[in-house]
């Protein structure tokens, strides 16, 4: 279906305004910043492709949000097949410091060094805001994995960040 010109600029000034955020919750799925462009430019090609379906402009968000979970399983899912385990460690990338606090960057270092699935728990139940039957429908597990992935997951980050359990 082709957009129209009116679509096609709304659509842009849908992205241009909440591009940022969007490509926020992204990083914090990802925890890698280019992988977080790609994810954000994959599920805003699959929201401009549905745009014109789309009637819930407000909902525009979570339609983009749901894209970025899904197509993240889909990667985490393809990956497991195509990665192996090394004996060299990857190079640490430094980051430059400015602006961010030495908390939240330990906390986003916590958060890049949880597996993939207690990352997507974590962001999607604290970042996101969503209910833990939300999470599971998204995840494709259990309410009960998601409350243990959870668990797990912030232990493991009070743990890395030198708190009290």
């Amino acid at each position: 279906m082709q957009q129209t010109t009116s679509g096609e600029d709304e659509f842009r000034e849908y992205v241009m305004t909440r591009g940022p955020a969007l490509l926020r919750a992204a990083h914090q799925l990802t925890g890698h910043p280019l992988d977080a462009e790609d994810l954000l430019q994959n599920a805003l090609a699959k929201t401009y492709l549905a745009w014109d379906r789309i009637e819930d402009r407000g909902a525009l968000d979570g339609y983009v949000r749901r894209a970025m979970v899904n197509i993240n399983i889909s990667q985490w899912r393809r990956r497991k097949l195509e990665e192996y385990p090394s004996d060299e460690l990857p190079e640490v990338v430094e980051h430059e410091p400015g602006g961010s606090s030495e908390v939240h960057e330990a906390l986003e270092q916590a958060l890049r060094e949880l597996p993939e699935r207690m990352r997507a728990a974590i962001v999607l139940r604290y970042y996101e805001d969503m209910t833990e039957p939300e999470i599971a429908k998204t995840l494709g597990i259990s309410v009960g994995t998601v409350k243990s992935t959870v668990s797990r997951a912030m232990a493991k980050l009070r743990a890395a960040l030198g708190l009290p359990s």
